[in-house]
């Protein structure tokens, strides 16, 4: 009478798993950074002017990302919050500290990321 209805398969689990898997350690490692006093990151943060409250914040964010990234049905959620974070990182780098080219990066990995959500949308 009902049918179960699931989600479909990637057409490539491995590199999926690959990808994101990597993601998830880069944002992992970069969250955690934050959270100690070195890596230029107290800096940086004080040039932004939020106070430590902000690099604490943007610290969990990254890593909860991580953490949702890692889980399938949990991916899209990740992927989605590290974008938001990498985006409005790349319009502190514009705007608030006025150094329009170190934004590149993290426009680069806004790109990574929305890469991935766009693959995984498509299945």
């Amino acid at each position: 009478m009902f049918e179960q209805s699931s989600l479909p398969e990637a057409s490539n689990p491995i590199a999926d798993w690959a990808v994101r898997g990597g993601f998830a350690l880069l944002f992992l490692s970069a969250g955690a950074e934050k959270f100690g006093s070195g890596g230029g990151w107290v800096e940086m943060f004080q040039e932004i002017g939020f106070g430590d409250w902000f690099r604490y914040f943007t610290g969990v964010v990254e890593v909860l990302g991580a953490v949702l990234l890692l889980i399938p049905k949990t991916a899209t959620a990740g992927l989605s919050l590290l974008g938001c974070t990498m985006l409005c990182a790349a319009l502190l780098w514009i705007f608030r500290l006025g150094h329009p080219g170190n934004a590149i990066f993290d426009l680069g990995f806004f790109a990574g990321l929305a890469g991935v959500w766009w693959y995984r949308r498509e299945r």
